[in-house]
């Protein structure tokens, strides 16, 4: 991916976990490649020319074979999946949400 991108954000979790992607989705092949003629490219000029520290995310690990068409149908068939179930999921969480506000409502009006 091109980091330098404006459109590139990187994100690193406490299991050590890095997620690297575009956040106009256009790089069907994240974390690897941007495509070569990405039309939303643009290099970032807060940062140009800046030496950066340890801080900075480590390398991506190497790209795994078999790239090509394959794998953007792959990548996008898998977030297909879950762009599917998402609504489902925040529903079920939502409605847990609410039971756990009624009861701790029922909870305040037995204490008057």
């Amino acid at each position: 991916m091109r980091e330098e991108c404006t459109h590139f954000q990187s994100r690193t979790y406490a299991s050590g976990e890095a997620a690297r992607f575009c956040v106009l989705d256009l790089a069907p092949e994240a974390p690897w490649r941007c495509p070569d003629d990405c039309p939303s490219y643009h290099r970032r000029l807060a940062d140009v020319g800046w030496v950066h520290g340890s801080l900075v995310e480590p390398a991506i690990e190497d790209e795994p074979g078999g790239g090509g068409p394959d794998v953007a149908d792959l990548l996008e068939s898998a977030e297909d999946i879950v762009n599917d179930v998402a609504p489902e999921v925040l529903e079920e969480v939502r409605a847990e949400d609410a039971r756990r506000d009624r009861s701790a409502n029922r909870w305040w009006r037995r204490k008057r």
